[in-house]
Formats: structure tokens, C-alpha cells, sequence
């Protein structure tokens, strides 16, 4: 298992690595995560939503993502609730308090049967942790932490970001806040993200192991511009333009940074194309120079909407519209562009006037959509997976630029499952600019509209720069990490005999 010190340290990262270098070393190794908290989610071939962070950890170990890696998932709909999903099947709506109050602890019989699955059917399984396993308030109903390590017997790396400073004094803290049986499964710390020469931090890694019995096991360097799949690091997404276009211009796109944002990962493979930079906006006048701007997926429609209203932003989009210049939604802000909204199920708001872009209305049912489509769109494949409780009615014509075979819209040229009107596209479908056929014209139509001298790239392979950032992990993981011990750590569990730090538990 990997532990933290804290929340977005680089757990999911790390085991990414360790995933890809396994499997490399001719290992059948497996990611798992008994509870994950995310508004970044995947549907798995067999329609099960799990945390896109574990989907990503399964294409470095080389599989098809499962409901087993991650049996747990809360998607936050507010500051104190979360929609629960077990299995990859949302079950309910539940507060903090009532999730933590009982039905936390009656799930980890599920996520233990899980992980023992995986064992049974891999040489190998990685697990990572959530947050820091010394949240002591939380131990007792803890079904993602130390307690899926004991009921395992997993030997714990406890991972820290240095970039944060104070990393010495978090691995510390961190064991001596466990209680005895705890820290017995506590067998060594990695550094993550540092700067500069190695050799000044030894004498810190030396005195460290002499305080706790552990070693560390490897310092990995900073390393910008992985483009990872994470469960959060939004800011950390926005990008420059790595490659010089191959037009004239380079495209600008701006996203509208709504509340509960979901599925931003949506746009790393506009990112990913030479010439397009995009940004997360907040404030209208961030959309006035942008060439694209797009309304992402949430867990909030009918809240980002009015979020959208109260900063001025919906007057841009619809003064961009009127314009002719382009605008993209997906999925939640698909169901923003539409006419109306009749929500009873999600924010309970009734009915709820949209920007009225899109001749759709939207209905929210409440049995969740999770599927994974595919089609031809512009003369190209598409792929895409679908995460909504909206179902959209189209209530006229749109003049569309793409057909999708065995779509039903009413429409002659529907753009996927959605519409297109002049310059403003909607579809539900998350992921389906990682299509590089279909993201090229896109884009082409894009340019136009936005009167932009841009062309994208022939030959960039969304497929292949994941696979290269998995590789590049491994490598990281070689170059950097005690490797041996590691093995030794999977094959024989932790040592024997590791010391207790005082004060434990309360």
C-alpha cells in the first residue's frame, strides 16, 4: 500500500508507476483503491463507474479497469453529501456524518472480499490509500487506509511531498499518530517531488531512520507535465502550448471552472495538440480573447448554471453564440445549453430555465445513464462513456455537422448523442476528443468558426502520449527507487520486528 502524508501528495501517481514498472518486470499486478472521493470518474466495459484515477492505474498495469479496484466511490454533490456508488452502482445520497455514522464500516467486508479477489487472481496488487492514515477522528469506520492494510497484512510506504516542506516531520508524525498494530505494517517512507541535489537531503533520510526504524526507499524528482489522471489538480491541468502550431495561430480555449466540476480530464486531449492552450476561467472577460470556450461536465447543473448567471458568464457565452463563435458543452454543461431543466433528482430544483442555445430540454431521472458509446462522427470513430442522471428531449431541428450511427435524435445530422446549432455543440459524451480522428475536425471546424489560421497535427496520438507519461513513471521508478526492497516488501510482507513510536493512538 501507498499512504500519504496528506491529500494530493502523488499517491495515485506513484502507484501508476509501480503498476507500469510491475508490469514490465513480467509481474501480473493489479491497482486497488477501497474508497475513492472524486468528481473525476470512468465507466468500466460491463457499465460500472469507478474513479478515473483507478481507470488509469489499470491501463499502466495493462488491464480492462474493474469495479473491483474500486469498490467505493463518493462523488461530492455539496459540502456535506456525496452520491455513495458501490460497485460501480450508485445506492444513495448520504451526509458526512451519516456516511461515517454506520454505512462506512458495514462496507468493508465488500472491500476487503475485493482486494482478496484481486489477490487471487494477480501476482501482485497496489494499493493506494486516501488522504493521510492518521486522520484519528476517522480511524474507527477507516475502510481505505490502515484498515484494508491489517485486514491484508499489506507492508505501508507512507509517501510525502517535499515541495510542501515539513516532509520529516509528516513521516514522523504520521507513525506515531497510529496505534502499535498499525505501525507494525508501517516499513518505509518516498519522497516525492524533489528539487535539487539529492545528497543534502541524506543527512534529513539518515537521521529519520535512526528516529523511526524505517527506511526510505527512494526520492522521486519533480517531474512537470506528466498529465497524469488524478483525482483533483485542476489548476495544475492548464497548459501552455508544448509544440509551436502547425498553422499560422495557435487555439486558445477557455473552461468555465463551474462548481463541482467533473470529468476535466476531457480536455487533456485538447491540451495534448501542438498550438492549443487551454485555461480555466472564472470571469467573463477570461472568455472575450477565446477562441473555444467550453462548459464542462458537473455534479451540480442546475448550481453551476446559476454560478454562471450570478458572474456574468452566461452573458458571454450567449453574446459568443450570437456571434457565431464557438462553444462547447459536455454532459452537465451539455444540459446548460438547452432550453429548460426539470430537475426533481439532483439539486431538487424543480424546473429551471437553461441559456436556450440548444433545442433540447433536459429531464433528470433517477437512475443514473453509465455507458460507453461509440459511433462515427465527421467521417471519423468516436469513443466516449457516459455519467449522468439528465436525459435530454429534443424539441427541434439543430443544424448538425456530424452523424453517429444509430443515433435517434430526430435529426437529420445530430453531433453525437447531442445537437449542434451554428457554432455551439452539446453532447453527453465525456472523453471523446481522446478520438484523434474525430478531435482533428473538430478542431478544424473550430478554427473556422473562430476565423483562426489553425491546423491541427496529422499524426498526434492521444493513445500513445498516455502510454509514453506511463512509461516515463516506470522510468522514474527505476531510476529512483530502492526496487529490490520494494519486491522484497511484496514477496515477504513488512519486517518483522519495526519499532513502536510514542504517543500511538489516543
Amino acid at each position: 500500500m501507498i499512504a500519504g502524508t496528506g491529500s494530493d501528495v502523488g499517491k495515485s501517481v506513484v502507484v501508476a508507476g509501480l503498476c507500469r514498472w510491475l508490469r514490465r518486470q513480467g509481474v501480473r499486478v493489479a491497482p486497488f483503491k477501497g474508497q475513492n472521493m472524486s468528481l473525476n470518474s470512468f465507466v468500466t466495459r460491463d457499465g460500472a463507474e469507478i474513479g478515473r484515477a483507478q481507470a488509469m492505474q489499470a491501463q499502466a498495469a495493462g488491464l480492462e479497469p474493474s469495479a473491483l479496484m474500486n469498490p467505493v466511490l463518493l462523488k461530492p454533490g455539496s459540502d456535506r453529501s456525496s452520491q455513495v456508488i458501490v460497485l460501480g452502482r450508485p445506492v444513495g445520497e448520504l451526509s458526512a456524518r451519516g456516511y461515517h455514522g454506520g454505512r462506512q464500516a458495514e462496507l468493508l467486508d465488500t472491500v476487503a472480499d475485493c482486494l482478496a479477489e484481486l489477490g487471487r487472481t494477480h501476482d501482485a496488487v497496489v494499493c493506494e490509500g486516501a488522504g493521510s492514515p492518521a486522520e484519528i477522528n476517522l480511524r474507527r469506520t477507516d475502510i481505505v487506509n490502515m484498515a484494508v492494510a491489517r485486514r491484508g497484512r499489506l507492508p505501508v510506504l507512507v509517501l510525502g511531498d517535499i515541495d510542501r516542506g515539513g516532509v520529516f516531520a509528516s513521516f514522523y508524525g504520521t507513525t506515531a499518530l497510529l496505534d502499535a498494530a498499525d505501525q507494525s505494517l508501517i516499513s518505509g517512507y518516498l519522497v516525492n517531488k524533489f528539487r535539487g541535489d539529492v545528497t543534502l537531503l541524506q543527512p534529513g533520510l539518515d537521521m529519520l531512520a535512526k528516529l523511526t526504524g524505517r527506511p526510505t526507499l527512494g526520492v522521486l524528482p519533480y517531474a512537470p507535465g506528466l498529465g497524469i489522471d488524478e483525482e483533483d489538480g485542476l489548476r495544475a491541468r492548464e497548459s501552455k502550448a508544448t509544440a509551436p502550431p502547425l498553422g499560422e495561430d495557435v487555439l486558445r480555449v477557455a473552461v468555465a471552472a463551474v462548481p463541482l466540476m467533473s470529468n476535466f480530464t476531457d480536455l487533456d486531449a485538447l491540451a495534448a495538440e501542438p498550438g492549443v492552450v487551454v485555461r480555466f476561467v472564472d470571469r467573463p472577460e477570461e472568455m472575450e480573447d477565446a477562441d473555444l470556450v467550453v462548459l464542462p461536465g458537473t455534479r451540480g447543473t442546475v448550481r453551476a448554471l446559476q454560478w454562471l448567471r450570478d458572474r456574468g458568464l452566461a452573458a458571454a457565452v450567449l453574446r459568443r453564440a450570437a456571434q457565431g463563435r464557438p462553444v462547447l458543452g459536455i454532459c452537465g454543461g451539455f444540459q446548460m445549453l438547452g432550453e429548460r431543466i426539470d430537475d426533481d433528482v439532483e439539486s431538487r430544483a424543480g424546473t429551471v430555465p437553461g441559456l436556450g442555445l440548444l433545442p433540447v430540454r433536459i429531464s433528470f431521472a433517477a437512475a443514473k445513464t453509465l455507458a460507453r458509446p461509440s459511433g462515427t462522427a465527421y467521417g471519423a470513430p468516436v469513443e466516449g462513456y457516459e455519467i449522468h442522471h439528465g436525459v435530454a428531449h429534443f424539441t427541434g431541428p439543430a443544424r448538425g455537422a456530424a452523424e453517429l450511427h444509430g443515433a435517434d435524435a430526430g435529426f437529420d445530422e445530430p453531433f453525437l448523442d447531442g445537437c449542434r446549432v451554428d457554432a455551439v455543440w452539446g453532447t453527453h459524451w465525456h472523453g471523446s476528443l481522446e478520438s484523434d480522428a474525430f478531435r482533428r475536425e473538430f478542431l478544424r471546424r473550430v478554427a473556422a468558426a473562430a476565423g483562426r489560421r489553425f491546423v491541427p497535427t496529422p499524426d498526434t496520438d492521444f493513445a500513445a502520449l498516455r502510454e509514453a507519461q506511463l512509461d516515463r513513471l516506470a522510468d522514474l521508478v527505476d531510476e529512483h527507487l530502492d526496487t529490490a526492497a520494494l519486491l522484497r516488501l511484496i514477496e515477504d510482507g513488512a519486517p518483522a520486528g519495526l519499532p513502536f513510536l510514542a504517543p500511538g493512538a489516543p
